[in-house]
C-alpha cells in the first residue's frame, strides 16, 4: 500500500527557491495535491472513457488527460510523466496514446499529467532555470490529488508512476524525494538520472545559447559548483527508493544513449532497490518493433506489485 507523504514541512510552493534548487528542498516541499476534477468527456469506446481533468498543486493548476475502463472500479491508477516535448506546440495528453490505450484496456486507469507551462496548466515562468524539479513535483501532486479524489473508480492505495525519456528523469526525481507515493515505477529510454550529462547534450544548441548561459551564470558549472549539480541528479539519492522498478531501453538509442540506462540500473543495484532493466539489441528511442513485449512486461511487472500493495 503507497504511504501517504502529505504534511511534510512546507519550504517552498511552485518551483523552489532559486536558492535551494535541489532534491533534497523536494524532499521538504509540502505536497498538496487536491481538487481532482473530470472537466469534459473526450472519448469512449467500449472498453474505456477518456476525460480531460484537472488538479490543485503548489499553487498551480495542473491539466492533463485520464482514461479509465468501463466498470465499477476501483481501478489502479498509473500516473504517465511524458517525455520532452516543446511546451509552444504540446497538446494535452500529448505523447502516451498507445500506453494510455493499453493501460485502460487492461484495468488501469492512466492519468497523463500536462506538467505546469503544458496545454492548460500554469504557467511557471522559472521552471527552466530551476531544472525543471517542477515536474517531478506536479507527478507527485497528481498522485496526492488521486488519494484524495472522491471519484469512485480511482483506487487511491495503488498507484504506479511510468515515466519515458525526460520524464524518466521526472519519474527518479519523484521516487527519491518523496518514496512511498507510489506502489511502483516504470521507466522508458529515460534520460540520465546525472543532470549535467543531460544538460550538457541538450542545452548545447549553438543556435540558442541564452538558458544555457543563465543557467551557468546562476549555479556555475559542474567544475566551480559540483554540490549543486549532485543535488539536483536523483543518481546520488537511490538509496531512498523504495519502490520496485523496472527499465526498458535500446542500445542503439542515439537520444539518451544506453550507458545512461546502465549507469543508473548500477546505482539502483548497489543500493538494493528491486530494479530490473531489460535491454532490447538494436532499439533506437522509440522501440517501436519492441513496444507491444514492453507492454506485456510492463503489465505483468504492475499486476505483480500493484495487486500485491
Amino acid at each position: 500500500m503507497a504511504t501517504s507523504m502529505v504534511s511534510a514541512p512546507a519550504q517552498a510552493t511552485g518551483s523552489a527557491a532559486r536558492d535551494d534548487v535541489s532534491l533534497s528542498a523536494l524532499m521538504t516541499t509540502s505536497l498538496d495535491g487536491h481538487n481532482l476534477r473530470v472537466r469534459r468527456e473526450i472519448s469512449r469506446t467500449s472498453q474505456y472513457t477518456r476525460y480531460a481533468i484537472s488538479f490543485r498543486g503548489a499553487d498551480l493548476r495542473i491539466t492533463g488527460v485520464m482514461n479509465v475502463p468501463r466498470g465499477k472500479g476501483p481501478f489502479p491508477v498509473v500516473v504517465l510523466a511524458h517525455g520532452y516535448i516543446d511546451p509552444d506546440t504540446y497538446w494535452s495528453g500529448q505523447g502516451f496514446r498507445r500506453e494510455q490505450d493499453a493501460l485502460a484496456r487492461n484495468g488501469y486507469v492512466a492519468l497523463h499529467v500536462d506538467y505546469r507551462n503544458h496545454a492548460g496548466s500554469t504557467d511557471d515562468p522559472d521552471n527552466d532555470l530551476t531544472m525543471r524539479l517542477g515536474y517531478a513535483e506536479d507527478v507527485l501532486n497528481a498522485a496526492i490529488a488521486v488519494r484524495r479524489s472522491d471519484l469512485p473508480y480511482l483506487d487511491g492505495e495503488r498507484i504506479a508512476l511510468l515515466g519515458r525519456s525526460m520524464g524518466g528523469n521526472v519519474a527518479f526525481s519523484a521516487l527519491v524525494a518523496r518514496p512511498g507515493v507510489f506502489d511502483a515505477a516504470v521507466v522508458y529510454a529515460s534520460t540520465s538520472t546525472k543532470v549535467v550529462q543531460n544538460f550538457n547534450r541538450f542545452q548545447n544548441d549553438p543556435q540558442d545559447q541564452s538558458l544555457r548561459r543563465a543557467v551557468l551564470r546562476t549555479y556555475g558549472s559542474a567544475r566551480s559548483n559540483p554540490e549543486f549539480w549532485r543535488g539536483i541528479s536523483p543518481v546520488n539519492y537511490m538509496d531512498r527508493i523504495t519502490e520496485p522498478v523496472l527499465m526498458f531501453h535500446g542500445t542503439r538509442d542515439d537520444t539518451c544513449p544506453i550507458g545512461w540506462a546502465r549507469s543508473t540500473f548500477a546505482a539502483l543495484e548497489e543500493a538494493g532497490v528491486d530494479a530490473r532493466l531489460v535491454e532490447y539489441p538494436r532499439a533506437g528511442h522509440y522501440m517501436y518493433g519492441e513496444w507491444p513485449d514492453s507492454m506485456r512486461r510492463t503489465l505483468a511487472f504492475l499486476g505483480r506489485h500493484l495487486d500485491a500493495a
